[in-house]
């Protein structure tokens, strides 16, 4: 196994940062999705997708949150463009309603950043009956298509 500060032929190493491997792309006229943006990697996702030009549409379980992030990334790129909108991929009615709203916004979909899921959760079933973990993290993903 290579060493961690190994660059590889794309000049990044796994302590490379998003800012580092974005740095010079210019996102502006593109739109993007991203699932699970309140926290974590989708929550990093969603700041350098901003800070790089991409609308970003924050979709999330908990907007609270969700609106949140939108400030705080706010406070660092005032010119961010970020929307935050309702998504539980455990859901067929959120996913219905997701995909109804966003297309009533008219913006393209250039990226789709799957990043929501849950995991070890103890056994617990969706509002559609179907085991919440296998609902969310699977079922989520094809739901989507309907957009």
């Amino acid at each position: 196994m290579w060493p961690f500060w190994w660059k590889g032929a794309s000049g990044f190493s796994a302590r490379s940062t998003a800012e580092e491997v974005t740095h010079g792309i210019d996102g502006t006229g593109l739109t993007a999705i991203v699932t699970g943006a309140s926290s974590g990697i989708g929550e990093e996702t969603t700041r350098v997708l901003a800070l790089r030009g991409v609308h970003v549409v924050m979709a999330v379980r908990n907007t609270d949150s969700g609106n949140q992030v939108r400030e705080k990334i706010l406070k660092e790129t005032p010119q961010a463009k970020i929307d935050v909108m309702k998504l539980d991929l455990s859901s067929f009615a959120s996913v219905r309603s997701f995909a109804s709203e966003y297309k009533s916004l008219n913006l393209p979909l250039n990226l789709l950043i799957n990043n929501a899921g849950i995991m070890a959760c103890p056994f617990t079933l969706s509002s559609d009956n179907i085991e919440l973990q296998f609902a969310t993290n699977h079922l989520g993903m094809f739901k989507q298509k309907i957009i």
